[in-house]
């Protein structure tokens, strides 16, 4: 196991967020496009989402259900064009049982962009 400082460690910035939208990638088998809410507004205070792509397709064939869910996200990773896509964050989830992905998730509703600390 490689250690890392606190200091390293609080350069994370993880929160929550709620899919908004998602969908295919299209040609490809594993990823999906999500559109995450954040919390974020732009000038006019309407919301803005951050497009995340995850590559979890694979694990939820239904993966319209994921709609509304709040999941924990790292925010503050450097943008990536994953199949065409800017990437701006990763899911956050650990491996169940099956291999199948299991998200970290709120015990209750929370604030969307509620920060974990």
């Amino acid at each position: 196991m490689e250690y890392v400082t606190y200091e390293e460690f609080k350069k994370m910035d993880i929160r929550i967020g709620t899919i908004r939208e998602i969908e295919p990638v299209p040609e490809t088998d594993k990823l999906l496009r999500c559109q995450i809410d954040f919390g974020d507004k732009n000038e006019a205070g309407e919301s803005v989402l951050r497009q995340i792509i995850s590559g979890i397709r694979e694990f939820y064939p239904e993966y319209e259900k994921l709609i509304g869910k709040q999941v924990l996200y790292i925010v503050n990773l450097e943008p990536r064009k994953i199949k065409g896509f800017e990437s701006n964050g990763m899911l956050m989830a650990v491996d169940g049982v099956d291999g199948a992905p299991v998200f970290l998730v709120p015990e209750g509703i929370v604030p969307v962009g509620s920060k974990v600390r």
